[in-house]
This record gives C-alpha cells, sequence and structure tokens, in this order.
C-alpha cells in the first residue's frame, strides 16, 4: 500500500484543532488565488505516466512509486506549508470523497473479479472472438470494466494461444470491453464512478445507451473484419478444429458472481439512500458512502476467504495491478488538487482560459478524448466535469 493516503491523513488531521468552517472557507478561496504553475507537478505525473513506460520502461517498472512519491510531495509540503489549514482539507477532502472509495472500488471489483475462472475449449476464430466480446461488453457495466476484464481476458488469451497473428485481439478488447463496454453505470468505469461520488445520478448515463451500441457495433465490426482476415492467413493446422478430448466449457468460483451483484447494489442504494452526513477530519461525507465502502470490503473479504488459492493461482491472479493503481493514484489525485480548484474557480482563477476556451459539447468532446487517448481518463474526467462546473457555478466547494 502507498504510504501518501497515510501521511495526507495525518496532515489533515491536524486540521482538528482550528475551526471546521474556516477550512472549508478558506479551501474553495484557494481557486482564485492559486497561481497557474501549481498545477505542474499534475502536469509532470500524468506526462510521467504516459512517457516514461515508453522511453524507460525498466526504470519506470522498478522506480515508478518513486516518482508518484515525489511528484507528490512536490505538490503537498509547498502546499501545506504556504496556504495551512485550507491546504491540509483540500488534502483531506480529496483523500475522504475520491481516493479512497475509488481505491476501495477498483480493489473489490479486482478480487471477486478475479475469483471466477472459465474453463473450457475454445479456439480463437473470429466468431469465438466476436462472442467473448460481446459477452464482456455486455457485462462491463453491471460488473465493472475492471470485473469483466479480469474474467474474460484469460478464456481469450488461452483460444488464441495458437495462433500466430493474436496481437489484435488484445487491442480490440481494450477497446470494447475495458472502456467502451462500462459506460453505461457508474459501476462499470472508474471516471463514472468519480462522477457518481461528486453527484452525477447513476441513472444518467444509461440515457447514452444508443451512442455505446453504436460505437461498439463500429468498432466490434472492424475487430471481426480485421480477424478474419488475419484467421484466413493462418496455417491450416491452426484454423482446424484438433482432435482428441475436448474440455466442456464450465465456470469456476461461480459464488463471484453473486458477490458482484452485491457490489453493483451497494452502489445503487448508496445513490438513492440518504441517511445523513458525518464529519470527518472537517471533511463533510454521506453516511451511506461510508456504509456502500464498507459493504464493499465486506464482499471482497468474502471472496478473497471463499475462493481457493489454487483457483486464483491458476487464474493468475496478483496484488501487482492494485498496488501499481493504488499508488500512482494516490500522487495524481494529490497533485490535481490545485488544477481543480483553479478551475472550480470559474473567471477568478488562474485557469481562467480553459474556461473560457471550452465551453460547447463539442469542445468538450474533442477535449476530453484527446487527453484520454493517452493520459488517464479518471483524472481527465475529473477535470472537464470541474471544468463545466467552474463555469456554471464558480467557486463552490461541495459538490455532494
Amino acid at each position: 500500500m502507498p504510504r501518501k493516503p497515510v501521511c495526507l491523513g495525518a496532515l489533515a488531521l491536524l486540521s482538528l484543532l482550528l475551526p471546521e468552517g474556516a477550512a472549508a472557507s478558506g479551501a474553495s478561496e484557494l481557486g482564485s488565488t492559486l497561481p497557474a504553475w501549481s498545477a505542474l507537478p499534475f502536469v509532470g505525473i500524468l506526462l510521467s505516466i504516459a512517457l516514461f513506460p515508453l522511453l524507460a520502461p525498466h526504470f519506470w517498472h522498478r522506480h515508478y512509486p518513486k516518482v508518484s512519491l515525489a511528484w507528490g510531495l512536490l505538490l503537498a509540503v509547498p502546499f501545506v506549508l504556504i496556504y495551512g489549514e485550507p491546504a491540509m482539507y483540500s488534502l483531506a477532502h480529496m483523500a475522504i470523497v475520491d481516493y479512497v472509495p475509488f481505491l476501495i472500488l477498483i480493489g473489490t471489483l479486482f478480487t471477486i473479479g478475479g475469483g471466477i475462472l472459465i474453463r473450457g475449449s475454445m479456439r480463437g476464430s473470429p466468431p469465438v472472438n466476436a462472442v467473448l466480446m460481446v459477452i464482456g461488453t455486455t457485462l462491463a457495466s453491471v460488473i465493472g470494466t475492471t470485473g469483466a476484464a479480469m474474467l474474460l481476458i484469460r478464456p481469450l488469451l488461452r483460444a488464441n494461444r495458437h495462433r500466430r497473428h493474436r496481437a489484435h485481439t488484445v487491442v480490440f478488447f481494450i477497446f470494447v470491453v475495458a472502456n467502451i463496454g462500462g459506460a453505461l453505470t457508474p459501476l462499470g468505469d472508474p471516471p463514472l464512478f468519480l462522477g457518481f461520488l461528486h453527484g452525477v445520478p447513476f441513472q444518467w448515463t444509461l440515457g447514452l445507451w444508443r451512442e455505446m451500441l453504436l460505437v461498439a457495433a463500429v468498432v466490434l465490426g472492424a475487430f471481426v473484419a480485421v480477424d478474419t482476415v488475419l484467421w484466413r492467413r493462418e496455417s491450416p493446422e491452426v484454423r482446424q478444429v484438433p482432435a482428441g478430448i475436448r474440455e466442456p466449457l464450465r465456470v469456476d468460483g461461480w459464488h463471484n458472481f453473486l458477490l458482484l451483484g452485491g457490489v453493483l447494489g451497494a452502489v445503487v442504494v448508496s445513490g438513492l439512500w440518504h441517511v445523513g452526513e458525518v464529519s470527518l477530519l472537517g471533511v463533510h461525507q454521506q453516511v451511506q458512502s461510508f456504509m456502500r465502502d464498507g459493504i464493499l470490503l465486506v464482499l471482497a473479504a468474502t471472496s478473497w476467504l471463499t475462493t481457493s488459492n489454487a483457483l486464483r493461482t491458476e487464474n493468475e491472479y496478483s496484488w501487482g495491478p492494485i498496488k501499481e493503481v493504488a499508488i500512482l493514484f494516490a500522487g495524481i489525485f494529490a497533485t490535481m488538487i490545485p488544477a481543480l480548484l483553479m478551475l472550480g474557480a470559474g473567471e477568478h482563477g488562474a485557469l481562467a482560459f480553459i474556461i473560457r476556451a471550452i465551453h460547447t459539447p463539442g469542445q468538450f468532446f474533442w477535449a476530453t478524448g484527446a487527453l484520454s487517448s493517452f493520459l488517464d481518463n479518471a483524472p481527465t474526467y475529473l477535470t472537464f466535469l470541474q471544468t463545466a462546473l467552474g463555469r456554471l457555478y464558480p467557486g463552490m466547494l461541495e459538490r455532494q
């Protein structure tokens, strides 16, 4: 686990020594006083994530925790020293409202999805590959892109392991299952869950089903065309069904589907059932949000305790991906605070030129798409959500 959330929590704990209202009020005023260059650590960590794996892969895989920590401290230390309690409040607010719930959801879906293993003999022909991708795209908005990817990537790889031309299957799988398929619910994709945490209704994205179907159909059609051409280039030995005993299709760890249903229910109920508010480290948070996170942790623990280690080993499950997400997003969420505050200030912030430049739906579409194509879509979502809010409701801090 990364050290940064602990550090930020310790800093935010100091805010209890000062009046709670003053911290929130001071944080809301930071957006109009922060200089534009305070967003540079945010730009720096995003560029590091985008470029280091390509330009210096060995360095990145060994030292990415240090890179994330360095960018985070470069922001957090002077931010707290210069702006004091409002800065600590902003750090605590980001950790409690965004980072921790985000990490809990991702970790829960990863743990439960990693406990499901699809067995059976499948030949990676274009029809079989297309069916697997359609299933994954359909499931992604229900069990999340993380859960759908964990469930189906291994069967897809096993089905195509005998093929010479197979790299494209993973590329298209990422397109349709890990991205497009999660567009219909906040559970489907992490950025949409962040929007849900900031007050976007759970059912709002369901209205995008036509657009989602169109894009999915176009990409799947392109995949079938490419896969068919490459399939015909395979040797006859690869294309013919092998003789011998075929393993029937079956699912091990099926009880984890019930747990995934529990995840869906917990998230939906947290958006519909309003219990009240509590204050933690001076940050107001909905009681049902804490209840949702607690239920998700229980579901993850249940999956871990009721799924055999042998099954997870066969599924090649490891904590590596979640560890990387936790470390990198600790740095991302910390460094993005000044950018969000300045954008939230609207015309009164140092990033007012962005507010003025991006205001039509088409401009939002192309700007977010361009950034998401090489940077992570979660910070892109929050950045442009704050841009829109800064334009319509400048100076507002809480968006719950």
